[in-house]
Formats: structure tokens, C-alpha cells, sequence
């Protein structure tokens, strides 16, 4: 039959049978609006999953083996999530029966107000038809009776609209939540529950934007007053503007891999919205907004198998080395007194134009050091604790005023006006543990720059290189031991009350000590990086200098490789807002 004599109503009867879900499908159906969902997922053969095996899991949720199988894409949800060890009181799916009507009532359910930890978050509809965009509502609500302990979690409604799509009622969906709400194993976390992991969890993302998104972090610091609340969209670039079928491709992964998959997404995302941005003007005066439009139409760009493509590409730190720097983050946090949601301090307030005063940088290049710099130190302000001018030039005295400082920004203007440093991660009081012995010690979050003729950074070299510790083909850099336990904030405190450090050299299988030589001193000398030469080493009077390329931060030299210094400054880092 000829296209034109098909009528309006026969094309709305075929319309509808290309769209009707299948038998097999039809039990995961309830909620979905079909004329929304990708086509192609239609029709499939039922596929089955058997594995239990963690690498062919791994390797599967990649591939997307059940991402165009509706009914085996639930399956696999509510096999991983079952398995997820959880509290021994965890609500289930007969608590939702016996609490949904009390709580849901008879009430208008679009009215049905959310509870405030969602904290006014987007509620994604993806794919859901009206029915499913009520039971969110509910849901949400019923999970809120059940949790009390949940103070922030704006991620929920968008965790909750995914998995209704691959429930087969709202209780089962309900269930599903909840498990991963009361994850008690403490190498595995999944929503972050309160404004203090969540915060942390943003500064996190930061770090890890600043070390391997360079480019991007430099764009976001010239064209945003505060880069950190940028940042502080993150999940939501996942958990609200990611359209479902992207989303449920990192879903598919992360309920196999865990939080580190957010991470890595996140910042592809973050790599493949600079790249569209290089040389262009930004399409409004609010970078915030344009990262959002971006993810939300990423379809236009990038494909969700290009996009994954691009994060597993990301050689990130070992899940250890992130959770030491998630917990590092919080507890800087929590000295800083900020454990519920407040207006955060911003870069360009931390470094204050009226009572800032240095003889080697204006305020400008030291807001661009600030943006180098760790976020938990970055909400701290510069405090000027050393300068030869004021001081004296002798490594004593440097010792005297620099110790008890941790980390410290060291800075210094050549007498042919070139400007260079280093960000060091340890107190100098360390290096008396040679015993008088040159010995290096220090961390992987050291670095050193050159501000003047031109802008450089070099961080440790196993940042951009973590092949040179990987210890087997599925080992990278970091990668624990089978018999090491992850961190968990539930180990009983140090001692001394301080963290194992991130980015420890101990943690890391390194070829050569030419790879973790951060920094030395004794009486004689101060060397910063090691290894094939030294990126700055300067003499006990602090007159004469040099640098060359060294092996712990593959650096070029970063002034005239010999040079006399006009100025040394070091800058520690003061808590204005405890204080």
C-alpha cells in the first residue's frame, strides 16, 4: 500500500504496535513512557547473565552487554544490587507496602513535597510516563521516613527515577535504593548522605580536575569567579542533566566498579566540554549554565560509548589514593567547622587584594598558584612566614620560621627578574628524621612552576606516567595489595592525629627513589626534586641557586640554570574561617 493512503488513525495503530514493549519486556514497563525510549531497545533477543566473576563484570558493564536489553538490564540491577552487603535492619520491599499509603496518602502526589536533603534538586523524568513521575515522589518520600541519618543527598531523585525504570513495581524500586542507601562495606560507597561527603566529594573532584584536566582547569579559572562551585555541579552533571541512556550506561559500571566510575565520567565530561569551547566565546556570562546545557545535550557531540570511551582512557589514581583524598578533604572540612551546607569562600577571597603583599608576585599570579593547589588548602589564605628581605638569608633561619608549617608555597625572584617555586606538601620539620642525614621525604602532591618568562607547572611525574609503577597488566599506580584493607573513617585515629598522606610514595610500587624524591635538607643545602639532577637546589646562604630537568617531576629548568636569588618567600597557609 501506497505511503499516502495509510490514514492518520492507521499510523497511530502502527505507531503503536513498533512501540508496544514485548512480553519479556512488558514486567519492567509499568513507568515508561516507549515513545521516549531509544528505539533500538525494543526489540531483543532475552539474553541471560550468568557471570559472577568481577573482571568479566567489569568488562561486560563496559561493553554495555545488556545496555539494549531493557528486561536484562533490570535483571543484572537486581542481581548487583542484591549482593550488596548492606546494615542488618535494611527497609525492604514489604516495608514499602506497609508504609507508602500512611506517607502517600490520598494526596495530589505532584504536590507531595520532597524532603529537604534533595536540597531543591532536579527530578529527572527521563523516560517515566505520569505514573512514574508521581512514584518517584513517593518513593523518595518513603526512603526520607526510612533514613533518618540522610541530612544531603541531591542525588536521590535522580538514582530513584533511574532504577523505577527497571522495577517492577515502586516497592522492588524502593528496595533497590535503600540497599544502596546502607552499604556497610567500607571499601564501597555509593551515595554520598550528607552535606560533608558531599562536599568533600566536590573538592575531590576538583583535585583530580587541577591534575589531570589541566587545560580545562585553566579555562574554568579564567572565565568563573569561583572555580569550586563549578566544580560543586558535578554530580548533578551526572544525577540530573545526562540523558537516561548515558547515565544508565554509567550506572551499568558503576554498580560493578563503584564511586570512581562518577569520578571518571565527570571529568571526561569536563574534557569534552573544553574541547568544544577552545577558541570560542562562552554562550553565556554563566559557565555553570553552559557545562549543563552541554550534558544535557551531549547526544548532539558525543555518544555514550565515545563518552566512556574517554573516561576509562583517564589513568586515575588507585581507589585507595582517593579515598585517602576524600578523607583528607573532610577532615579539613571538619576542622574548618563546615559540616552542613553554608555560602562556601571563594579562591579570589582567600587571596585578598587589600592586605596581600609580596616582592615576587602581584595578587593575580598568586590566585593563579591558589588554583593549583589542593582544595583543602585552598580554602585557607596566604600567610607569609619567611622572606629574606625581612629574615635574613640562612638556611637556620629559614628552618626556625618554616617549621611547624604544612604545606608551604616557597617562591623566588631571580636577580634577572625570573620568577619560579614550589607548592611542598610537608613540614621541614620531617627531614630531621635522617637524623642529620640528607635524606628526601615529602609526598606526590608536590610540585614546582616557573611564573616568569612563561607559566609551567610540573606535577610528580606518576601523576601523567602512572605506567613507570604498575606492577602487572591490571595494576596501576597505588593499586593495594589483596591483603591491605582500604582506609575507612571507622579505623581508629593515628596517634599523631594525621592521615596516612596521599599520594605517599610508600603506597606506590616506583621503579627507582629518583621517582618520589619531593624534597631534602640539612645544614648544607635544600634540594627540591631528584634524580638525573635536581628541579631547584639552593646553597646554606641562600644566595646561590640552580635547576635542571630531575626524574621525580620530569621538569625542564625552570629559570637560567645557575642564577642568584633577589628574593625567597615562603608562604604558609592560615585558617581564617575557625579562627
Amino acid at each position: 500500500m501506497p505511503d499516502e493512503c495509510v490514514g492518520p488513525k492507521q499510523c497511530e495503530r502502527v505507531h503503536a504496535t513498533l512501540r508496544r514493549p514485548s512480553a519479556a519486556m512488558g514486567e519492567y514497563s509499568r513507568f515508561i513512557d516507549w515513545d521516549k525510549m531509544d528505539a533500538s531497545i525494543q526489540d531483543q533477543d532475552s539474553k541471560e547473565l550468568t557471570s559472577t566473576e568481577f573482571q568479566e563484570l567489569k568488562q561486560l558493564a563496559r561493553q554495555g552487554y545488556w545496555a539494549k536489553n531493557h528486561s536484562l538490564r533490570a535483571k543484572v540491577y537486581h542481581k548487583l544490587i542484591g549482593n550488596i552487603p548492606c546494615r542488618t535492619v535494611t527497609p525492604d520491599a514489604n516495608v514499602y507496602r506497609d508504609i507508602v499509603v500512611k506517607i502517600a496518602g490520598k494526596r495530589n502526589i505532584s504536590a507531595l513535597p520532597l524532603p529537604e536533603f534533595v536540597d531543591d534538586s532536579l527530578v529527572p523524568t527521563y523516560c517515566l510516563n505520569a505514573e512514574g513521575v508521581g512514584a518517584v515522589r513517593k518513593i523518595i518520600s518513603c526512603i526520607a521516613s526510612q533514613f533518618p541519618d540522610i541530612s544531603f543527598c541531591p542525588a536521590l531523585p535522580s538514582v530513584v527515577a533511574l532504577l523505577l525504570h527497571y522495577s517492577r513495581d515502586e516497592a522492588e524500586c524502593f528496595e533497590k535504593a535503600c540497599r544502596l542507601l546502607a552499604c556497610n562495606d567500607p571499601s564501597k560507597h555509593f551515595v554520598d548522605q550528607t552535606f560533608l561527603a558531599f562536599e568533600s566529594s566536590c573538592m575531590t573532584f576538583g583535585d583530580l580536575v587541577n591534575k589531570y584536566c589541566q587545560a580545562a582547569h585553566k579555562l574554568m579559572v579564567a572565565v568563573s569567579e569561583d572555580v569550586l562551585e563549578v566544580y560543586s555541579d558535578w554530580q548533578r552533571w551526572l544525577f540530573g542533566e545526562l540523558p537516561l541512556t548515558y547515565i544508565a550506561r554509567v550506572f551499568d559500571v558503576f554498580l560493578v566498579e563503584g564511586y570512581k566510575v562518577l569520578y571518571r565520567v565527570a571529568l571526561a565530561l569536563l574534557k569534552f566540554f573544553h574541547k568544544g569551547r577552545v577558541g570560542q566565546t562562552m554562550e553565556s556570562q554563566n559557565v555553570q549554565q553552559d557545562i549543563r546545557a552541554f550534558v544535557r545535550d551531549i547526544a548532539k557531540s558525543v555518544s555514550p560509548e565515545k563518552l566512556l570511551e574517554k573516561a576509562f582512557a583517564i589513568r586515575l589514581f588507585s581507589r585507595k589514593e582517593i579515598h585517602l583524598l576524600q578523607m583528607a578533604n573532610e577532615k579539613a572540612l571538619q576542622q574548618k567547622g563546615i559540616t552542613v551546607k553554608q555560602k562556601r569562600q571563594n579562591v579570589h577571597l582567600a587571596v585578598h587584594a587589600e592586605n596581600f603583599k609580596s616582592e615576587i608576585v602581584d595578587v593575580k599570579k598568586m590566585r593563579d598558584i591558589w588554583s593549583w593547589i589542593p582544595e583543602r588548602f585552598a580554602l585557607c589564605q596566604p600567610l607569609l612566614v619567611y622572606t629574606t628581605l625581612e629574615h635574613g638569608c640562612s638556611l637556620s633561619r629559614f628552618y626556625s620560621h618554616c617549621e611547624g608549617h604544612e604545606p608551604t608555597l616557597l617562591l623566588i625572584k631571580t636577580t634577572a627578574q625570573e620568577v619560579c617555586g614550589a607548592f611542598l606538601s610537608t613540614d621541614w620539620n620531617e627531614r630531621k628524621r635522617g637524623g642529620g642525614k640528607l635524606s628526601f621525604f615529602g609526598t606526590g602532591e608536590c610540585f614546582v612552576f616557573r611564573l616568569v618568562p612563561e607559566v609551567e607547572r610540573y606535577e610528580w611525574v606518576i601523576i601523567k606516567h602512572p605506567e613507570l609503577a604498575m606492577t602487572g597488566p591490571e595494576q596501576g599506580a597505588g593499586t593495594p595489595q589483596a591483603s591491605e584493607p582500604l582506609p575507612s573513617s571507622s579505623v581508629p585515629p593515628d596517634p599523631s592525629d594525621r592521615l596516612s598522606p596521599f599520594l605517599s610514595a610508600r603506597h606506590f610500587n616506583l621503579p627507582s627513589k629518583a621517582a618520589s624524591m619531593f624534597m631534602a635538607g640539612d645544614r648544607e643545602c635544600i634540594i627540591i626534586g631528584g634524580g638525573d639532577g635536581q628541579a631547584l637546589y639552593f646553597d646554606a646562604d641562600l644566595n646561590h641557586g640552580r635547576t635542571s630537568h630531575c626524574n621525580t617531576f620530569n621538569n625542564q629548568p625552570l629559570c637560567s640554570e645557575t642564577f642568584q636569588i633577589a628574593v625567597l618567600e615562603v608562604w604558609g597557609f592560615i585558617d581564617t574561617m575557625s579562627s
